[in-house]
């Protein structure tokens, strides 16, 4: 498993309660530009329609050789899941008031792949004490090594 790309604001600004793996449907040329590193996640997230879950704000920069095979970058992408995964996922949605958001992306047997986690959103103190933790934890690292 190669990963390329993964959620930097993931655990800041959510709390992780469970994560799948979504394959997703692509042009050819976002797969080129992708394998260059030109896509970003970070403010990505997954809705349902018809029984189908989409991935918004997924950004797939143009790839450099496309011509006018290029589409637009900030389209709406499917991802496949299975018809079971995705009525949980309506349902957690609409009941608990979640959110699903992808983590990762990367390569598996050639393919490429979505990590997707189901979150709920943190409030503001919830993230003052994580950057409370993280500080700590740092001055403890350079207190060892000092």
């Amino acid at each position: 498993m190669k990963v390329i790309l993964y959620n930097k604001k993931l655990n800041f600004n959510y709390e992780v309660i469970e994560k799948n793996e979504a394959g997703i449907e692509l042009k050819g040329v976002e797969v080129k530009s992708i394998h260059l590193n030109n896509a970003n996640i970070s403010d990505s997230y997954i809705i349902f329609k018809k029984n189908e879950a989409f991935v918004l704000n997924m950004n797939i920069a143009p790839y450099s050789h496309g011509n006018i095979y290029n589409v637009n970058p900030l389209r709406t992408r499917k991802l496949l899941l299975h018809k079971k995964e995705i009525l949980k996922y309506q349902l957690k949605t609409k009941k608990e008031g979640l959110t699903i958001v992808p983590s990762k992306l990367y390569w598996r047997n050639n393919k490429l792949k979505m990590e997707i986690a189901l979150v709920k959103g943190k409030k503001l103190h919830d993230k003052r004490n994580s950057i409370k933790e993280r500080d700590g934890k740092r001055e403890s690292r350079q207190k060892i090594i000092y």
